[in-house]
């Protein structure tokens, strides 16, 4: 089995040390190079090619969400955890919008970056508690100033819910995922059981919907 190659980019020497010792013993995943800068790592990713790199914020010269970008630029194959002590809904939004597929605090033990790493490498997106309830909270008070009567149909589950006032509110389904820490596929198969649930048969009819039953307003 080919191991998960990782770069480690913070501008701390122990920190990357502290990070790099972390995967002694890990068998499915080994440490191919250590940045201390966004532009560092910028170079590093065009000679080693790592799967995933785990990418500090506040740093010399570029921080972390512009290397971030750029990164995703040269080759959008890359995973990107941003692991940081900045935790706010500002840095976690610029996060989000740079391409970034996951994004922790640094007080995370090794279970969970592990964790972390194998679910991006996989395609999946990866936020720990915290960090969802940050996005969420923000999220809900933004639609609850919007629509404050918002009525969900019960037949739909909470997510189908949350899936359907979006895709009313015009938002692609890569907005959605990006929203609710989703997979595009999930995304598109939450809408399908949505549009069978409430005898729908496209974005139109359950804009429609969504319009006449107030979930959303226009």
């Amino acid at each position: 089995m080919d191991k998960i190659k990782i770069l480690i980019t913070d501008d701390h020497q122990l920190v990357r040390e502290g990070v790099e010792a972390m995967f002694q013993g890990v068998k499915d995943m080994e440490v191919v190079g250590m940045a201390s800068t966004g532009e560092e790592a910028i170079n590093m990713i065009r000679t080693i090619k790592p799967d995933v790199v785990l990418m500090d914020i506040i740093m010399p010269g570029m921080n972390g969400i512009e290397a971030t970008r750029w990164i995703k630029e040269i080759d959008e194959s890359i995973r990107i955890i941003i692991v940081t002590m900045e935790i706010s809904k500002e840095y976690v939004s610029a996060g989000i919008k740079s391409g970034v597929d996951g994004y922790l605090p640094k007080d995370i033990g090794k279970k969970t970056l592990l964790e972390a790493i194998r679910a991006v490498h996989a395609g999946e997106r990866y936020f720990n508690d915290a960090i969802k309830k940050l996005i969420f909270d923000d999220f809900y008070s933004v639609e609850k100033l919007k629509n404050p009567k918002k009525t969900l149909p019960n037949q739909l589950t909470k997510r189908e819910g949350e899936v359907l006032a979006l895709v009313a509110s015009g938002k692609s389904n890569k907005d959605i995922a990006e929203v609710l820490f989703l997979s595009v596929k999930t995304v598109e198969t939450h809408k399908t059981h949505i549009l069978i649930k409430l005898g729908l048969n496209n974005n139109a009819e359950l804009i429609r919907y969504a319009v006449k039953n107030n979930i959303i307003s226009i």
